[in-house]
């Protein structure tokens, strides 16, 4: 028998770095005590990777993507996130917390799959036979076609692969399979790593996609996340507040379209549902000409959506005052707060300060630093925005309004929604029409845009630092 050599690493459990010897704090990504001890074999079986299965030299231009067909599935909020379809070939990694529900959408997908005529094998590590029939029946799921494997070994899960041609594998959850030749136990780095390196390369060599579940960890990361995001084609995060029922499936890396893509959908007793108006999902609560309550246009990939900014200003009671974010880059709450301090009158700093985006999604972009300058002065004032308008514009250091992309897009949603009045950057290029009953008013700073989102409050300075704009 052959004996293969072994050496000691160290392996950070959040990043993947690898170290000679302990330490406390790993140099990569600054956590603590996150370095374990790893045995690992020099083997050739372990450390050789394939050869691309005798795959020969092609000039790119002479070679054919016929294979790489997209699986269209019935649900077009999946679709839209994807990029239009499931490419043929291809390791989807879908993450939440735990009962977010991978495990039901992944079913619904599955079912999806063998309606048209396809075969899946759902490789189960967590769930037995048993307990999937039960979800089953509650989704509506037939079960025609859709081949249960309750498995966490991967070399038996490869090797019963082999037999079959499948159109789908589903492997639920990636932290429960290992691999007996690498050392670790089942969820640690190094058997994350190997089991989806040996999932791709099948994937690769029989066109067969592959969707993959993983868990999160307590910030909210995907456990071992440098390892997985590297190797997957697709890194889909499905998130949702535990006290509503609303899901948000965000895209965060593919190869084969946009990223940055959200899709909503309403968790109910028969499974995920899709939201076709997801604006109108998140200003359901919203009403119209609130203090500190502003509606933003904002973009997700190249879906318009509007969704409602809270914000909240204090007095602060002791020590320098706070800035806590929800939904919003800290340090674009930073930038907005020093620059109404300094250029509109807004004297934010004895002021704690508190923003939301309602709904939990979270934005991006800089187009919505006019929607959180207008809130946050709007409680600071209390005054209220002036119902029926929308908001949309960077700020610049000097108080200055830069223009943002596709606003005639953000507008239509706008006026979808009933909104009457859009405040703009001057800046932004001569719109060629206006849309019927919405005003467009530009502002050049955000002192001017202040004074055509807020109503008068008839108070000329009611508290230090409140100058009329």
């Amino acid at each position: 028998m052959e004996k293969h050599k072994t050496r000691t690493v160290y392996i950070c459990q959040k990043c993947g770095k690898e170290s000679a010897k302990w330490q406390g704090r790993c140099p990569a990504c600054n956590e603590w005590n996150c370095m374990e001890e790893s045995v690992v074999a020099i083997s050739k079986k372990s450390i050789d990777l394939p050869s691309g299965n005798g795959a020969a030299l092609q000039e790119l231009s002479r070679v054919q993507k016929d294979a790489y067909t997209r699986i269209v599935f019935p649900i077009e909020e999946l679709n839209r996130v994807l990029g239009g379809g499931l490419v043929n070939g291809s390791v989807v990694l879908i993450s939440g917390d735990p009962g977010i529900g991978k495990s039901t959408l992944l079913l619904q997908v599955s079912d999806a799959v063998t309606r048209r005529d396809g075969q899946v094998v759902y490789i189960s590590g967590e769930e037995s036979s048993q307990q999937l029939k039960m979800r089953a029946e509650r989704l509506g799921v037939d079960g025609s076609r859709l081949y249960i494997y309750p498995e966490t070994n991967m070399e038996n899960v490869t090797g019963r692969l082999e037999d079959m041609t499948p159109a789908l594998v589903v492997v639920d959850s990636i932290q429960t399979v290992y691999l007996d030749d690498i050392n670790g136990a089942p969820g640690s780095i190094n058997q994350i790593r190997e089991c989806t390196l040996r999932l791709l390369r099948w994937a690769k060599k029989t066109s067969v996609p592959v969707f993959i579940s993983g868990h999160v960890t307590k910030d909210g990361s995907i456990a071992g996340p440098k390892a997985l995001e590297h190797i997957v084609d697709v890194v889909l995060y499905l998130e949702g507040e535990s006290f509503n029922s609303y899901r948000i499936l965000r895209s965060a890396k593919n190869r084969f379209g946009s990223t940055n893509e959200v899709g909503v959908f309403e968790m109910s007793g028969t499974g995920l549902s899709e939201v076709p108006n997801p604006s109108q999902y998140f200003l359901e609560s919203y009403v119209n000409g609130a203090v500190g309550a502003t509606v933003v246009p904002t973009l997700e990939g190249s879906r318009p959506l509007l969704v409602e900014i809270q914000a909240l200003t204090t007095l602060a009671a002791y020590g320098p005052p706070r800035r806590i974010s929800n939904g919003v880059d800290f340090n674009r709450l930073l930038l907005i707060a020093a620059v109404l301090t300094r250029r509109s009158g807004v004297g934010l700093y004895n002021q704690d300060v508190i923003v939301n985006v309602t709904g939990g999604i979270k934005i991006s972009e800089p187009a919505a630093d006019l929607g959180v300058a207008l809130a946050i002065a709007s409680s600071f004032r209390d005054a209220r925005c002036i119902p029926g308008t929308v908001a949309m514009g960077e700020i610049g250091l000097s108080g200055e309004l830069r223009s943002v992309p596709q606003v005639e897009r953000r507008i239509s949603e706008a006026t979808r929604m009933g909104f009457t009045r859009c405040i703009i950057p001057s800046s932004v290029k001569k719109l060629p029409r206006g849309p019927n009953g919405m005003e467009i008013i530009r502002a050049d700073t955000i002192a001017a845009a202040l004074r055509f989102g807020l109503e008068k409050t008839g108070r000329k300075k009611d508290q230090e630092g409140d100058v009329d704009a």
